[in-house]
């Protein structure tokens, strides 16, 4: 049957498609036009399928803190490439999925994806994106955090590095607050306090080190006391509150927020792009 470029028009307002795919969907459903639509989504499934061994490793970053700071979501939303992540329809897409991660306090990506809006649940959404956009779309990260301390979050220029830090209790200074979260950003640390960093990590830090002490000519017994001191070294460089201030070298962040009276932090989140 034939086609009008009236009903091709109208598919493609509706679903976002391209101008080909909506007459050839609108040709398959000989003209029925939620037909069309239903393999206009079928089509996207396929081409995400088709698409898994691709990189997505361009996208977003986004948080969204509540107003009393006690509360804040964040998601990673990938695509493969810089033009798509800074495509406007992109870019609204990932500011809706966070209200939702945010408004039904989704702490996982299975829990986000089961969630709807305007009908159809987020990994549908997700398919109509790669359907419409021929590119990897997926959502790789997302965080809740709810507490009885302070939130403070910080979004690099680009939105592909994102932080959020978790204080005891309410700190005032925002410009010690954003000083803590611009450390975690450029530093990365693994954890707030020794205590924090995983027992494997510390026992793979000593090995290496006295192994590289023994054929460096050192006895065992000397090499193993010397990679105790190499493992503080480690510390400094990977511990938030060890860590010396990025302002300031001569003192530690730990220094730094006893100096100003603020509070301790209790955790944090960093999220870069494309990283696991």
């Amino acid at each position: 049957m034939s086609i009008s470029a009236k009903d091709v028009m109208k598919l493609r307002e509706a679903t976002g498609a391209g101008m080909m795919d909506c007459k050839k969907a609108l040709t398959e459903a000989d003209g029925d036009f939620d037909k069309a639509v239903e393999i206009l989504r079928k089509k996207g499934q396929k081409v995400s399928e088709k698409r898994a061994d691709r990189e997505a490793n361009q996208g977003l970053i986004l948080i969204k803190l509540s107003d009393d700071r006690s509360k804040a979501s964040a998601i990673e939303l990938n695509c493969e490439t810089d033009f798509v992540a800074r495509n406007d329809d992109f870019q609204a897409k990932a500011q809706a999925f966070l209200k939702t991660a945010f408004d039904n306090e989704a702490g996982s990506i299975s829990e986000l994806q089961n969630i709807e809006i305007d009908g159809l649940s987020i990994e549908k959404h997700l398919e109509e994106m790669v359907g419409k956009i021929g590119e990897k779309i997926e959502i790789s990260k997302v965080v809740y955090i709810n507490t009885t301390g302070t939130l403070v979050d910080y979004i690099h220029p680009g939105n592909q590095l994102g932080v959020i830090v978790e204080f005891e209790s309410s700190i005032d200074d925002e410009t010690i607050a954003k000083d803590v979260a611009m450390q975690i950003a450029a530093m990365n640390p693994i954890a707030v306090t020794r205590d924090g960093v995983d027992a494997t990590v510390v026992e793979k830090e000593l090995e290496i080190a006295k192994e590289q002490l023994i054929n460096e000519g050192k006895p065992a017994d000397i090499a193993e006391k010397a990679a105790k001191g190499k493992l503080r070294r480690f510390y400094e460089e990977r511990v938030l509150l060890e860590q010396k201030f990025v302002k300031d070298n001569g003192i530690s962040v730990q220094d730094y927020l006893k100096q100003n009276n603020a509070p301790t932090v209790r955790s944090f989140h960093r999220i870069q792009l494309g990283e696991s």
